[in-house]
C-alpha cells in the first residue's frame, strides 16, 4: 500500500511573518514524523500541494493520502484538498468537504451548536468596521479569525475592555484576515480539549487535557493566545488527566461526541471546551488538529494511552481505511492492498 503525506505551500504574504514562521515549522516537522512513521509499515512519500498534485498522485500511484492540508486562501481553504481528492476518487484521511468546511468557519459551526442545543458563547460576526456603531456589547470581547486555527490572529491584545480598543482591534483582523471577523463572548472558566478518533458509533474519547496558566506572568491575560502558544510552551502546564469527577468527565465527552457527530466529522478531531458553573461551552472543534511530536495536543493526549504518538497516526489511517471499506461497499477507488 502506498500512502502520500501531504501538506502546503508556505502562506507567504498572507500570515503576519512570526506565524507564519511557526505554521511553516510545524508543517515541516510534522510531515517529516509521519512519514517516518508510516514508513515503517507502508511505502510512503510526501508531497505539496499545488495545481499538479493530482496528476502527481496518479503518477505515484498512490493509494491513500494522509491528509495536513489546512489550504491557502479562501474562506474554504481547508476543504480544498479533499474536493480534488473526492473529485478524483483518491481515498484520504480526516473528515470530508462538508465537515472541513463547518468546522473551520466558527460562525457556522456556532450557529449548528446552538440550534442543536450545545451550548457555545454568544457570537457576532463583523463584515464591516462600521458595524460597531449599532452594537450593545457586553466587555470584555474576544476578538478573532473566523477561519483560522493554532490561534492565529489571537493575540493577547485579542481580549478588549472597552469601544475604542474594539474598533482598533478589528481594523486591524479585517486588514490580515479574511471576514467576517468574530466577536466572542468571553467565558472564563478551566479549559479543557478531548480529542476523538474513530467513526459513528466506534468512537474513542482520549484522555482529557486541561489547559492550565496560572505560571504565567500576571502580564498576561490568561487566555491560549498565539504568544503563549508560540513562546510560553514552557509556563504551560498541561493536566492529563485532569481531575473531574465523574460527572463532569463525562460531560465533557459526551459534548465532545455530540459536537463531532453534529458537524459530520470523520476520523479524528479535537475539541476545544470551556467549562464554568457545570457548562460545556465549545470553542471550537479543529477537524484537522496538529499532529505535532512533542508539541500538540493529541500527541500529549495520545502519549497517556497505549497507542502513544506513532500509534495514533497509524490509527488514523486503519480508521480511514475501515471507513472507505465500510461505509461503501460498491467504492472503487484505487485499490489499498497489503495493509
Amino acid at each position: 500500500m502506498k500512502i502520500a503525506v501531504i501538506t502546503d505551500k508556505p502562506r507567504i504574504g498572507l500570515l503576519p511573518l512570526k506565524e507564519r514562521f511557526k505554521e511553516d515549522e510545524q508543517k515541516r516537522e510534522t510531515v517529516e514524523e509521519i512519514k517516518r512513521i508510516l514508513s515503517q509499515k507502508y511505502d510512503c512519500i510526501s508531497l505539496i500541494a499545488d495545481d499538479n498534485v493530482i496528476n502527481q498522485l496518479k503518477a505515484e500511484n498512490v493509494d491513500l493520502v494522509f491528509n495536513l492540508c489546512n489550504g491557502i486562501k479562501g474562506d474554504s481553504k481547508l476543504a480544498q484538498l479533499p474536493a480534488l481528492l473526492e473529485f478524483a476518487n483518491i481515498p484520504y484521511t480526516g473528515s470530508s468537504i462538508s465537515g472541513h468546511t463547518l468546522a473551520i468557519n466558527k460562525i457556522y459551526s456556532s450557529s449548528i451548536f446552538k440550534a442543536a442545543g450545545i451550548p457555545t458563547p454568544e457570537f457576532i460576526p463583523i463584515y464591516n468596521v462600521d458595524e460597531l456603531n449599532s452594537l450593545n456589547i457586553k466587555f470584555p470581547i474576544l476578538v478573532k479569525p473566523s477561519d483560522e486555527g493554532s490561534s492565529r490572529g489571537i493575540h493577547q491584545d485579542s481580549l478588549v475592555f472597552d469601544m475604542d480598543s474594539l474598533v482598533r482591534k478589528v481594523s486591524e483582523e479585517l486588514s490580515i484576515y479574511n471576514p467576517p471577523i468574530l466577536l466572542n463572548e468571553y467565558i472564563e472558566g478551566r479549559e479543557f480539549s478531548i480529542g476523538l478518533i474513530g467513526n459513528g458509533d466506534d468512537l474513542t474519547v482520549l484522555p482529557i487535557q486541561e489547559l492550565d496558566l496560572s505560571n504565567l506572568p500576571d502580564k498576561f491575560n490568561k487566555f491560549y493566545s498565539f504568544e503563549i502558544k508560540a513562546y510560553y510552551k514552557d509556563l504551560t502546564l498541561y493536566h492529563i488527566p485532569p481531575k473531574l469527577t465523574e460527572e463532569e468527565r463525562q460531560l465533557l465527552e459526551n459534548t465532545a461526541k455530540r459536537a463531532f457527530k453534529v458537524l459530520g466529522l470523520r476520523d479524528y478531531a479535537r475539541v476545544d471546551v470551556i467549562l464554568k458553573d457545570k457548562v460545556p461551552y465549545v470553542l471550537e472543534v479543529n477537524s484537522l488538529p496538529g499532529l505535532m511530536k512533542g508539541k500538540s495536543s493529541l500527541y500529549r493526549m495520545a502519549e497517556k494511552t497505549e497507542l502513544g504518538y506513532e500509534g495514533l497516526v497509524l490509527k488514523i489511517v486503519d480508521t480511514a481505511i475501515k471507513r472507505y471499506y465500510t461505509e461503501d461497499e460498491s467504492f472503487d477507488g484505487p485499490r489499498i492492498v497489503n495493509i
